[in-house]
């Protein structure tokens, strides 16, 4: 595997965080009326774009509005229990030795993940921090990675994207890099597989492989 430099996914796989989306989902299933999931029947289902994920768990098509309130929800939910998420087995220490370089471009809010990463202390291991700028998310991670290599002049062949969805896949698959996923997120094994790129169970197990 022809690597110089890596691009992590935070949610899932760098922050250690499912407990906390389980819950947040769970919230906005209450709110319609949906039986919580386990874990496992999340995994199962995600999907995105999410808005099309939700409609399959909520049995119902959902407007615009409707789309801005579970996001509205879940968001508050989450942030509640941001506080109890920890990093990932293996992070910071081992992200330290990588010999090429790193960045890290997540589907969180920007201007939460910026300060987020710095009171973890992992700033300085990123040539480049990326979230997402708009007000309401669920979208693919596609074209942000293509924006986030080229602000650094990246050649995607150099790459490989490390996350925990069928996402961060196809994202890397559009512009012509690797991945490797994780199934230490929401992304369900027998689908990660599916998308032909290696899985492993975990940030040690992803990074002996491009060693």
């Amino acid at each position: 595997m022809r690597v110089k430099h890596v691009v992590w996914d935070w949610n899932g796989t760098l922050l250690d965080d499912t407990h906390a989306v389980l819950h947040a989902v769970n919230q906005v299933c209450g709110r319609y009326g949906r039986a919580a999931l386990t874990l496992e029947e999340w995994r199962a289902v995600f999907s995105r774009p999410l808005i099309a994920c939700y409609e399959g768990v909520l049995g119902r098509a959902l407007s615009e509005q409707d789309w801005a309130d579970i996001d509205l929800v879940y968001h508050v939910e989450y942030r509640a229990l941001l506080d109890t998420c920890g990093l990932a087995v293996g992070v910071p220490d081992l992200l330290r030795t990588w010999s090429g370089t790193q960045s890290l471009l997540s589907m969180w809010f920007h201007d939460e993940l910026v300060p987020l990463v710095e009171r973890m202390g992992l700033t300085g291991l990123f040539t480049r921090i990326d979230g997402l700028r708009v007000d309401v998310g669920g979208g693919s991670k596609a074209e942000h990675l293509a924006e986030h290599l080229e602000h650094q002049g990246l050649d995607p062949r150099d790459v490989v994207v490390i996350g925990d969805v069928v996402d961060d896949a196809e994202a890397a698959r559009h512009v012509g890099a690797q991945a490797v996923l994780v199934t230490t997120g929401v992304g369900e094994r027998r689908r990660l597989a599916a998308t032909g790129m290696p899985v492993v169970d975990s940030i040690p197990e992803a990074l002996a492989l491009i060693a």
